[in-house]
């Protein structure tokens, strides 16, 4: 049974004091009707960080589940820590504070402990989220993101978010907010794809230098992305992984995830299904060796699940 405080041990402390579960439940692609029971299952597992966002189109479904086990007394709102992320099409200033609320409206919570940039390029606006033009290309807005990141940032004075950070941006990017005139918070995390396929140390590196948390997304390849083509690389599949997790008598997907923790990268499973949930959860019991940790590093490929050829 993992105690309290073993719970949190295993976390990272971000920039504003505030501790971040190092291992959180994804909810991208879970579909209606089965991320309410995800995330219960989740949370009974002792699974206390609970990743989101506006475009997952999940949000309510995820606050109802998140207040039937508060209202059930399995956790009080301060023990968990939920994220969400500000989407491209809402990226103009006037615009900002209205999604964040309509995300908390939609979460019934009154606060984020953490709100992202989820991309980098604002979206022009609208019910649209992936406007498109006559070529199929996506239709920029005219927002920088710096002056986007003013008005997370306004969202932190305001209370409604505990930290701000971003989601899929580079060394350059990162940059340009921390060298912005006026900069008031610094992002506090930075959400990227990161697997043995692509293993980002040059990013990961930069943004521990700088005080600034990284999540692992897709730590499992992402199986369930839509454009993934037959003739891809499956990390779940890879033989290499399984002889490495049958040395730990665990299963790929828990080599996997603890490979993030071993890097002090937190990590985001995503799963619909309870029995996986459970096991994504059970990784807190045993460490990879230096030597497996060097050979996971090694199936580096600069393989990308998520391109993001816009």
């Amino acid at each position: 049974v993992n105690t309290p405080c073993f719970i949190m041990k295993a976390a990272l402390t971000l920039n504003t004091g505030a501790h971040m579960p190092v291992v959180g439940l994804g909810t991208w692609k879970s579909a209606e009707g089965l991320v309410c029971e995800a995330v219960k299952v989740a949370i009974q597992a002792g699974y206390r960080h609970i990743d989101g966002a506006y475009v997952y189109e999940n949000e309510k479904e995820v606050g109802a589940a998140v207040h039937a086990m508060i209202d059930q007394g399995v956790v009080k709102r301060e023990d968990l820590f939920i994220v969400s992320k500000l989407w491209c099409t809402f990226h103009e200033r006037s615009l900002v504070r209205g999604a964040c609320e309509k995300t908390l409206s939609d979460l019934k919570l009154d606060y984020l402990d953490l709100y992202l940039i989820h991309f980098p390029m604002g979206f022009t606006p609208g019910e649209n989220l992936f406007p498109l033009d006559d070529k199929g290309k996506i239709i920029p807005d005219n927002s920088n993101f710096l002056d986007t990141w003013e008005e997370m940032e306004k969202l932190v004075d305001a209370g409604l978010v505990k930290a701000i950070g971003v989601s899929n941006f580079n060394r350059e990017q990162i940059e340009a907010i921390l060298n912005k005139p006026g900069l008031k918070y610094k992002p506090a995390n930075n959400q990227i794809e990161v697997h043995p396929y692509l293993t980002q140390e040059k990013l990961i590196n930069f943004c521990n230098s700088k005080g600034i948390t990284v999540t692992a997304y897709s730590p499992l390849g992402s199986p369930e992305r839509p454009w993934a083509k037959a003739d891809e690389p499956s990390l779940l599949d890879d033989p290499r992984i399984k002889a490495i997790a049958d040395k730990y008598n665990k299963t790929t997907a828990q080599v996997l995830i603890r490979f993030h923790m071993e890097r002090n990268v937190a990590v985001i499973p995503k799963s619909a299904n309870p029995e996986r949930v459970k096991q994504n959860f059970q990784v807190f019991d045993f460490k990879l060796s230096k030597e497996d940790m060097s050979t996971i590093l090694s199936f580096n490929r600069n393989f990308r699940g998520f391109p993001m050829d816009w």
